[in-house]
């Protein structure tokens, strides 16, 4: 720095030979500045991602110590404060779980396009061919409520959502009520509740489906004459 001003008031000032010049302070300085601005000065000064990781872990430094200061015990306090958070954080993790998100609503199970039961299931063990669970449980699903409408088992309504057609087939089909609302579940969890379908997941879902292909369903006019039945026998 001092060079660097002497420099300049030499350069201002003339040759060595004649006598100085001694300029004013003012003068001096900018002749200074002027001179230190050169390239020359500079081509070791950090670039400007140093610069700005220099500044924040200066301010780091300063918002850690500020906290050990305010911390009884100084640093070593504030070192198992930090631990204690963290431990809780990772128990309420353990716990609780991985977050998930809930359906926002429930939605209905089909598009604009009516395709049918056959259409859907093709389309599922289409995506199961190539390993995408959650189209091929969204389509297995599909093919269920599908054939229970063309067996009449459920009425075609626009709007009806997995969980609706799940409880409505289970009055029909008592022996797989629980399947039934399990593959509801799963069609929900997987298409609004932002979870991942299995291959397992699917397969239960296919396997219901073909049984329900096999199940003969149990109507209201049998089901009251099995009941008239069973009295008369007890009478």
């Amino acid at each position: 720095m001092l060079r660097a001003s002497d420099a300049a008031v030499r350069a201002a000032g003339g040759s060595g030979n004649e006598p100085p010049v001694r300029l004013p302070r003012d003068p001096a300085r900018e002749a200074a500045r002027r001179e230190l601005s050169k390239r020359m000065y500079h081509e070791n000064d950090p670039g400007l991602f140093q610069r700005a990781l220099n500044a924040f872990w200066r301010w780091l430094d300063r918002l850690l110590n500020s906290a050990a200061s305010a911390t009884p015990g100084g640093t070593l306090g504030l070192v198992v404060v930090v631990l204690v958070v963290v431990a809780v954080l990772a128990a309420l993790w353990w716990r609780l779980g991985t977050p998930r998100r809930q359906p926002a609503s429930a939605a209905v199970l089909f598009d604009d396009r009516p395709r049918s039961a056959a259409e859907h299931r093709a389309a599922s063990e289409a995506h199961a061919a190539q390993g995408h669970w959650n189209q091929a449980v969204q389509e297995r699903m599909r093919a269920i409520v599908r054939s229970l409408e063309e067996r009449a088992l459920l009425d075609i309504r626009p709007g009806r959502t997995a969980d609706e057609a799940a409880t409505e087939a289970g009055r029909t089909l008592p022996a797989h009520t629980d399947r039934l609302a399990a593959a509801a579940r799963e069609f929900d969890d997987v298409t609004y509740g932002g979870r991942s379908a299995s291959q397992d997941s699917y397969q239960r879902i296919a396997e219901l489906d073909r049984d329900l292909e096999r199940t003969r369903p149990v109507l209201a006019d049998s089901s009251s004459t099995a009941h008239n039945t069973r009295q008369e026998a007890v009478q």
